[in-house]
């Protein structure tokens, strides 16, 4: 398991990523207007948890892994400031989906 960052692992099921805008313009250049852009975002997987622990003690890992591109809801997430820059804290269940 990769981390980021020495500072700062997330603790069993979190997951540390950060966020990024969607494209706004197609692939031959026309720009999409703000109301067919929605507000899905997208965001980049900096750091994972070592995974949730089951009841029997057993632990299911991350979906994810450092770098996968991911899907996250429209709300939610927890703000974290490292090396002045802004990420967001989620659980791995939470995230929608991966690219």
């Amino acid at each position: 398991m990769a981390q980021a960052f020495k500072r700062f692992i997330p603790m069993f099921d979190w997951v540390l990523v950060k966020r990024f805008l969607p494209e706004v313009k197609t692939k031959v250049g026309i720009k999409l207007p703000e109301k067919s852009q929605g507000k899905v975002v997208e965001a980049t997987v900096v750091a994972t948890g070592t995974g949730a622990r089951k009841d029997n003690g057993t632990v299911v890992p991350p979906s994810v892994k450092v770098e996968d591109k991911v899907l996250l809801p429209e709300y939610g997430g927890t703000t974290v400031v490292l090396e002045e820059k802004e990420y967001y804290l989620f659980r791995d269940s939470d995230l929608l989906g991966k690219f």
